[in-house]
């Protein structure tokens, strides 16, 4: 396989976006990444999108962002694995530039969440579970996380403040990203006096509802060295799955599909997870940050909590974790979060993260994890500063 890398980035607005359509969402995040990379044309299209037919009525989402691009003729294409959308997005384009099929492809991601009510987005977001087994007798994904929570309580000690620690950490970055939803920090007290949705979690353990786009320009190493601009490689990708419904697996408190995912990245990377700097992982939950980070294998199981209490994955500590603020605060619009993960990524490796946001010492190689449903698919890319 042919070297692979990311030469440009970009994002629409986050939030509730009234003023953009889907496709225009989709348009702006493209342009700004195009505009970075300083590439005159892309040779492929992907788009990320869960729900976008549930959510605003659209699908066919290839041709129709082609088309508003003004790239009518460009081979473009709808890609869909729930909330892991975005980072399946990113691995098709991986694969095609590393098969040498095509130079330059963009990868994005995109969903339009807020133009409906709070009960369609939900019952459009619970299409990620088990729709027989779960969703027919009541599950929603606060409840599936939330019964993740009680039993990694009940096994671990994990206490109500490791949740909320998590929170605090990345509102605290999300507040340095001009991109986040959340611009602002939160105390733990705020946290754990929040709203109860689902105990033990309450409204500031969990993600919001986002309207959003990211978008990466993925090319050749030989490419990338001739626009004579930053660029970051992709040395590794990998993808597992695992049973869509909860009570089918042996074990609430881990998720093997990110285990799986991470360990096929690595080798593809060459590299061993003691060399990874910081990582963008899925916190669509609060209690998902700390199952991830056990599941992969940066704390045994059980020490994630107490590292987080610790300071261990702040933005100054010795593992960063989600220094874009990650899903809680940043924003969470389910098909682009996978995108915008590997954007953290290049921005952290190439010194370009804002507001005093960039980690110190500027790392060379970092970790992206994008998660479906309750975990049920994960994709995982190992990035490295350009060299």
């Amino acid at each position: 396989m042919r070297e692979v890398c990311i030469v440009g980035v970009g994002f629409s607005p986050w939030g509730e976006v009234w003023r953009h359509s889907l496709r225009s969402l989709y348009v702006e995040a493209a342009q700004a990444a195009i505009r970075d990379a300083g590439v005159d044309h892309v040779d492929s299209i992907y788009v990320g999108c869960m729900t976008g037919g549930l959510f605003v009525g659209q699908e066919h989402l290839g041709p129709l962002v082609a088309d508003y691009l003004g790239m009518r003729g460009v081979p473009a294409a709808h890609v869909e694995s729930a909330c892991a959308s975005g980072g399946m997005a990113v691995r098709q384009a991986f694969l095609e530039v590393a098969s040498g099929v095509s130079e330059i492809v963009l990868a994005g991601g995109v969903e339009k969440m807020t133009d409906c009510t709070g009960d369609a987005a939900t019952a459009a977001l619970a299409t990620a579970a088990d729709q027989e087994y779960e969703v027919f007798n009541g599950a929603t994904f606060p409840g599936l996380y939330a019964m993740m929570a009680q039993a990694h309580m009940h096994r671990y000690g994990t206490s109500r403040d490791v949740l909320s620690a998590v929170a605090v950490k990345n509102h605290h970055n999300g507040s340095l990203n001009p991109v986040a939803q959340y611009q602002f920090e939160v105390t733990m007290e705020q946290v754990s006096n929040s709203v109860l949705v689902a105990d033990p979690l309450r409204v500031l353990d969990c993600s919001g509802i986002t309207d959003g786009a990211a978008a990466v320009i993925v090319t050749s190493l030989d490419v990338a060295k001739s626009l004579g601009r930053p660029y970051v490689r992709v040395t590794g990708s990998g993808v597992a799955t695992d049973s869509i419904a909860l009570a089918q697996r042996s074990d609430f408190t881990s998720i093997p599909s990110a285990r799986l995912a991470v360990q096929r990245a690595l080798a593809m990377a060459r590299r061993e997870l003691k060399d990874i700097r910081f990582a963008e992982v899925h916190d669509c939950f609060t209690i998902a940050e700390i199952m991830i980070l056990e599941s992969i294998g940066f704390y045994k199981p059980s020490a994630a909590g107490p590292a987080t209490l610790a300071g261990e994955t702040a933005l100054d500590g010795r593992l960063p974790i989600n220094p874009s603020g990650g899903l809680k605060a940043k924003g969470h619009p389910v098909g682009a979060t996978g995108v915008a993960q590997v954007a953290e990524g290049f921005k952290q490796l190439t010194g370009r993260a804002e507001s005093g946001r960039q980690i110190k010492g500027q790392p060379t190689i970092g970790l992206c994890h994008n998660m479906g449903g309750s975990g049920a698919s994960s994709v995982v890319h190992i990035l490295e500063a350009g060299q």
